[in-house]
């Protein structure tokens, strides 16, 4: 028996959920996320199925590039903006937006020859401290930015919340109050919210909201589960069973022998491993789904097979289909298990794992 592993792409999820998105934050434009592959889905694919979106957002000009070359026409936001006068220049070529968050930006504004104004998000560092003008300097930073007849005016104005998934912190509310005392006198559109934000801070909404993870069916709070508000998942990660072995009380499975039967077991070894993405951290007890029923992750994971008790599962045979996550089986559970979180499970499914599109109604 060879491995079947696959990961099942549900176009028809992933269109239910912008719908979900559309009815959170109805006053709003959207920005879907898919930076990353579109966080592991496959951009390309995945860009088709949003194009119903107002406009996509990347993290880098050379996702936004294979975009264009794969005539996606909408607009398209460079989260990072760009890092040279050759990356403006294709941006402006291509008609990006592109987001300027620190002052040598400027200075390569300042520098390139332009044919056309460009669009512009400048990003204010309200407590992420990650990327962003510091408060302090925001106020000559716009004066600096509406006198340059190399941007469309009025030019955009972005935050990003830090903790938006942790409803009980302070820090949302202080981010979001920063943000409106810095930006008070500006009149371009503002976007403070990613998905956890568009559902829990419905009054930072603004002009254009950007999620993400909720796209894809993964829940942006901690513990809870993504169904709680109507998603969808949209990755199911399948593989198969190779074998079925029996072993007795005492005996030890997989590299170093980190588990030991307590009594005698079936076990299943399963065509998958971290080789395909599945973590290799992932803890005993992690959850499979085998013929709707779960079982639990035994032993080490390998680079392509992980093992799983069966005992207690009834008619279980070789070749029979094994979910990893999504259909029936919550990310986060498996994400939780492996200490790790949604976003890390999606993105690291690795390339030998083929996508296959379907579009459930």
């Amino acid at each position: 028996m060879t491995s079947q592993t696959i990961a099942e792409i549900d176009l028809g999820a992933l269109k239910h959920n912008l719908a979900i998105v559309r009815k959170a934050a109805p006053q709003t434009k959207v920005m879907a996320v898919i930076k990353a592959n579109a966080y592991g889905h496959g951009m390309y694919e995945v860009a088709q199925a949003l194009i119903d979106a107002d406009a996509f957002a990347v993290a880098r000009v050379a996702e936004a590039v294979e975009l264009r070359d794969a005539n996606i026409k909408c607009p398209i936001v460079v989260l990072a903006g760009f890092n040279c006068v050759s990356e403006l220049t294709t941006c402006n070529e291509l008609e990006l937006d592109v987001v300027i968050h620190c002052e040598q930006q400027i200075e390569l504004l300042n520098k390139a020859n332009l044919d056309k104004p460009i669009t512009v998000w400048m990003k204010i560092n309200t407590g992420m401290n990650r990327l962003g003008f510091d408060p302090n300097d925001v106020a000559s930073v716009i004066h600096c930015l509406e006198l340059n007849s190399k941007i469309r005016q009025p030019f955009k104005v972005m935050t990003h919340l830090a903790c938006a998934d942790d409803m009980s912190s302070e820090a949302t509310a202080n981010q979001i109050t920063l943000f409106d005392e810095l930006v008070s006198d500006t009149t371009g559109e503002q976007s403070i919210t990613n998905s956890a934000g568009l559902l829990a801070w419905s009054y930072a909404q603004r002009h254009w909201v950007r999620p993400g993870i909720m796209l894809y069916g993964g829940s942006p709070f901690l513990n809870k589960a993504a169904e709680d508000d109507g998603l969808k998942p949209v990755m199911t990660l399948k593989s198969n069973i190779l074998d079925i072995r029996c072993v007795k009380k005492g005996q030890s499975v997989g590299y170093s022998g980190t588990w030991t039967a307590p009594k005698t077991c079936l076990i299943a070894t399963i065509g998958i491993g971290y080789g395909d993405g599945y973590p290799r951290h992932a803890s005993m007890g992690t959850p499979v789904l085998i013929n709707k029923q779960n079982a639990y992750l035994v032993g080490r994971v390998s680079m392509d097979s992980i093992t799983v008790d069966i005992t207690e599962c009834g008619d279980v045979c070789i070749g029979d289909d094994v979910i990893l996550w999504g259909d029936g089986l919550p990310i986060e559970d498996v994400a939780k298990a492996s200490d790790t979180i949604s976003y890390d499970l999606m993105c690291g499914v690795t390339q030998r794992v083929p996508r296959r599109y379907i579009e459930v109604k």
